[in-house]
């Protein structure tokens, strides 16, 4: 995509290569924010296709990778740089700037601040590398991969840190669960609806490869899960938490961890028997500690809380790999 800059603007030449690679037009599109104008989002994947080289891994149809979230979250960043007027520390700036060369946004708004800090080009003018590193870690990925640096870490952030989802994910992930709920829909009344009998595990799978993304699964043995709701005291067995997306959908319990998937796809398809589904940031417990989450619900009320989280994505590092 680097090499398709040329003497027409941007926006023609992204619409051209579009046209003639229709599977990475649906792909690209999956990704666009409720909230975004038709400029901003020309703009965001223009940056997005035009980098997506720097990312080997992220390519359409293959799963989603913490590769992508990072290059999502660095278009979020530059988006808001340019439309928002939004600032962030030097190093994310340079990123941020570097990797938006060449995209040309007609008549971009003007921004100015008086902010104390602030230069006269809306950069920060000095920060300390921890406080850069956490600033790009509340994108979602961290200052070493977005310097392109081997793996390594800071000493100036707290080891405590977690990052969340960011605010606006729920809107961002949103208008793939609708495309979700209607592939869901359409296949179980193909099924003859809702039952027992059903393969749960094969209608969610493929309802949500067709919509171009995988479902992660996680396991843990039962018996080392604290926090079980009433009734799940034994020992033996399997629990099995899915996400897609990384957004919660179901948890499920078995014998082995076939059991266990089919139970969490049984339970995360319940939810698509409302009039609609939405994303929402939740607390749930997560190795003792309640944490932000987002979690895929329906319309009914609830009466209790979430099985406690087997995987946190929002995680920091740190915490995520015991590194220090």
């Amino acid at each position: 995509m680097r090499g398709m800059a040329g003497e027409r603007s941007g926006e023609d030449i992204v619409s051209e290569y579009l046209d003639q690679n229709p599977q990475l037009s649906q792909w690209v599109d999956t990704f666009r924010g409720y909230c975004e104008s038709n400029k901003q989002w020309c703009a965001r994947r223009e940056f997005i296709l035009r980098n997506m080289e720097a990312f080997p891994t992220v390519k359409p149809g293959v799963p989603s990778s913490s590769s992508l979230d990072r290059l999502l979250s660095l278009s979020m960043v530059w988006t808001n740089h340019v439309f928002l007027g939004c600032s962030y520390p030097q190093a994310v700036m340079d990123k941020i700037s570097e990797m938006g060369e060449g995209i040309v946004v007609q008549d971009p708004p003007v921004h100015k601040t008086t902010t104390a800090g602030v230069t006269a080009k809306g950069k920060w003018s000095a920060v300390a590398e921890g406080d850069a590193d956490s600033c790009v870690k509340r994108a979602k990925c961290g200052a070493n991969e977005v310097d392109s640096r081997p793996a390594g870490r800071t000493s100036t952030r707290p080891v405590s840190q977690k990052t969340g989802p960011l605010p606006q994910a729920p809107a961002e992930h949103q208008p793939f669960f609708n495309r979700l709920y209607k592939a869901v829909a359409w296949k179980l009344v193909s099924a003859g609806g809702f039952g027992p009998n059903l393969d749960h595990v094969e209608i969610l799978r493929s309802c949500i490869e067709s919509c171009k993304q995988t479902l992660t699964c996680v396991f843990v043995p039962l018996k080392d899960i604290t926090g079980l709701p009433a009734g799940r005291t034994q020992k033996e067995g399997h629990v099995c938490e899915i996400r897609c997306q990384t957004v919660y959908m179901g948890t499920g319990y078995g014998r082995d961890e076939a059991a266990a998937k089919a139970m969490a796809s049984k339970e995360a398809l319940k939810v698509f028997q409302g009039r609609k589904v939405t994303v929402k940031i939740c607390r749930r417990r997560y190795k003792g500690k309640d944490v932000e989450d987002l979690v895929l619900l329906d319309e009914q009320p609830r009466s209790q809380g979430f099985a406690p989280a087997l995987s946190y994505p929002f995680q920091d590092e740190q915490l995520e790999d015991g590194s220090s």
